[in-house]
């Protein structure tokens, strides 16, 4: 029997405050009756002995203080599931915005999750090719992995997580058993629109499950939207023994939503406003991915991210830097050059990159040469910053081959049509045709027997 109070004492921003509460406990979900009698949905926030804070997922506009009804319903948020997703949109509050009809879940779960056991975790090692060569080539994703990717106002991070679901594939056996799992947190009409018709014309629908929250819509429910993908993809994976890549755009907008529910709350900020929990709740989102042993499926992460400022030390790209295992970051000065995808391949970086790599893998020289693309792209970026400092006619022979090593490099490697897929083997030969700039002494991070096989090509 559920009890209705009449005890509300504040209402701040998405917040009410209600007293005198009897048995009410963390995440508990709330139905909140308007005087006109309009039913709202909210949950519980934070819990005392006789106050309980409750954010309202449509919003306090209309609500009063004396004739608003408040009814806690003793369980937390659940999502019903099924393999029927796949194809789907859903909102914020997980229900359909395609015009379809509801789902009918095989399994209910608990929107929160379960922790996974550490001991029961299973090390990433197995690749994913993106069909990106700056990724596949020199930041590779691993199966299981939370690989973020920063990027900054204006770019094109948009059309770049596009392709990634239109192309990204796991080799071997195994890849009919392949889904995506797309949230869209706070992003445009237009952002939405782009990416809803982009899947269906190029028929990655049929293997996508989307989430989306537009900017216009409750700022609330960005809080909940990533933990609906979750679940979804926990249920795929752990249930249905799929291998399940999950894009979690923009982080920004939820953490810019959690920090409006921090503020309302009164409670002391942080670095930059935000709360002093920051970490902890964008690791219950980004530790739910990963492996468990003797279970074949598995939960890739690729969260996206507009760093403010370009800042890459502000609190969001920081905190997400330190969670997870490596970044992606696109360049705003490539982006000015005209390159596609912009992506810098010297300060990013995949810290699992040389477990996913290698022979039966992707191909055995592909550890060697990736270093030694990154080496000789440094020393050609280093060169050219000395040619605008004491002029071209400063630079040794040695000195321009690297220079010109790097502009190829970006205009050959990097730069890619947004709707070419270049296969692993692609890419690697890529790599060993513009090595072959250099002379084969200086490739001194390649095996020799690797550069006898490979060193074929000549310019």
């Amino acid at each position: 029997m559920f009890k209705d109070y009449f005890t509300v004492s504040d209402i701040s921003g998405p917040l009410i405050f209600v007293e005198k509460i009897q048995e009410v406990k963390y995440a508990e979900l709330v139905e909140i009756e308007t005087s006109q009698g309009e039913i709202r949905r909210g949950k519980v926030l934070d819990v005392s002995e006789d106050l309980a804070v409750v954010e309202v997922f449509e919003g306090t506009r209309g609500l009063d203080i004396q004739n608003t009804r408040v009814r806690f319903l003793g369980k937390t948020q659940k999502l019903g599931v099924s393999e029927d997703m796949l194809g789907r949109i859903f909102d914020g509050k997980g229900m359909p915005r395609d015009g379809g009809p509801q789902i009918i879940p095989k399994d209910i779960l608990d929107i929160n999750g379960l922790p996974i056991n550490p001991t029961a975790r299973d090390y990433p090692s197995e690749f994913i090719q993106t069909g990106i060569s700056a990724i596949d080539g020199m930041n590779p994703l691993v199966r299981g992995q939370k690989l973020p990717i920063f990027s900054c106002s204006g770019l094109p991070h948009s059309r770049l997580t596009a392709q990634i679901v239109r192309q990204a594939k796991v080799l071997g056996e195994e890849k009919e058993r392949f889904a995506v799992i797309f949230a869209g947190m706070g992003i445009t009409f237009e952002e939405a629109e782009f990416f809803i018709q982009d899947f269906i014309r190029t028929g990655a629908i049929e293997r996508t499950v989307m989430f989306i929250n537009l900017a216009d819509e409750p700022a609330i429910e960005r809080l909940s939207l990533p933990r609906l993908a979750l679940t979804t993809a926990e249920y795929f994976a752990f249930k249905l023994q799929m291998h399940i890549l999950v894009i979690l755009i923009d982080m920004t907008f939820y953490c810019e939503a959690l920090r409006e529910v921090a503020a309302s709350r009164k409670e002391v900020p942080g670095r930059r406003g935000y709360p002093g929990y920051l970490y902890t709740d964008l690791a219950t989102i980004y530790e739910r991915a990963g492996r468990i042993k003797e279970n074949k499926g598995s939960i890739t992460l690729i969260p996206v991210l507009t760093m403010p400022e370009d800042d890459k030390t502000h609190p969001i790209p920081d905190l997400t830097g330190y969670i997870t295992e490596g970044q992606i970051i696109l360049s705003r000065e490539l982006h000015k050059k005209g390159i596609y995808p912009p992506i810098d391949v010297l300060p990013s970086l995949s810290r699992l990159k040389d477990k996913g790599i290698g022979e039966a893998k992707t191909r055995k020289d592909h550890a060697d040469l990736l270093n030694q693309l990154f080496a000789c792209y440094a020393k050609g970026k280093e060169a050219k910053e000395l040619s605008i400092i004491l002029g071209e006619s400063a630079l040794s022979d040695l000195d321009r081959l690297y220079l010109d090593f790097s502009e190829n490099f970006e205009r050959e490697f990097v730069r890619q049509s947004e709707f070419e897929e270049r296969s692993i083997l692609k890419t690697l030969q890529l790599g060993w045709q513009l090595l072959s700039i250099l002379p084969k002494e200086e490739l001194k991070r390649i095996r020799p027997e690797y550069i006898e096989e490979f060193y074929v090509f000549q310019r």
